[in-house]
């Protein structure tokens, strides 16, 4: 949630990871996040979201999100319909509201571009990050993010993160809905052994871990 005085805008720094850090989350159990976009268009966005307890077993990667909407149907924690404005340096509009959550998953089953994924949660120092890792079409990519309640300045970038994809809107979700990892990673491996590894200067100073 936006500290007092930010109102409905969100602050976020998004990183590219290539693994898992498995030694940090021993002990904790993902989420499963399905997401439906109804209007993504020049960084605007309506989307509803489902979230619970990820299931046991292989089903839990499996990709298929039917399957899971049926494994984890009337168990969802999170049901939810958020409007997006454009990111705007680290910085989104973003006014959500919950909904029922037998009128949000017949929203998802029904229509809309769909992104699924494990949504894995950890604490480094005063920061919350959650690593999300993409299923289907857009794995195997793994996204970590740290999000605030101000601007995410002076942060200690830990160990796991690759580079920085803040202001890269082919990682947004409602892009990767859309147009899948899978679809464009080749190209973006190509520009990142040309460029190698950056990060934001604009926020502060950054640290690594």
């Amino acid at each position: 949630m936006s500290e007092p005085g930010y109102g409905d805008f969100e602050f976020e720094r998004k990183f590219l990871v290539r693994a898992l850090p498995t030694d940090l989350l021993v002990g904790s159990t993902p989420d499963v996040i399905v997401q439906s976009y109804y209007l993504a268009s020049e960084g605007y966005a309506l989307r509803v979201r489902l979230q619970a307890p990820a299931p046991e077993g292989p089903s839990r990667r499996s990709g298929d999100i039917a399957g899971i909407l049926t494994a984890v149907a009337g168990q969802w924690s999170v049901c939810t319909l958020t409007a997006k404005g454009p990111a705007v340096g680290g910085t989104r509009y973003e006014a959500e509201r919950e909904l029922d959550p037998l009128v949000a998953e017949e929203m998802v089953r029904r229509g809309g571009a769909k992104v699924l994924k494990l949504r894995h949660g950890v604490w480094l120092g005063e920061d919350g990050w959650v690593l999300d890792e993409f299923l289907g079409a857009n794995s195997p990519l793994i996204v970590a993010e740290c999000e605030r309640g101000g601007p995410v300045t002076d942060l200690v970038i830990p160990d796991f993160c690759l580079t920085e994809v803040s202001e890269d809107t082919r990682f947004g979700n409602e892009h990767l809905a859309s147009r899948p990892y899978a679809a464009w990673a080749r190209d973006f491996e190509a520009e990142l052994a040309a460029g190698g590894a950056s990060y934001l200067q604009s926020f502060g100073r950054n640290s690594r871990v």
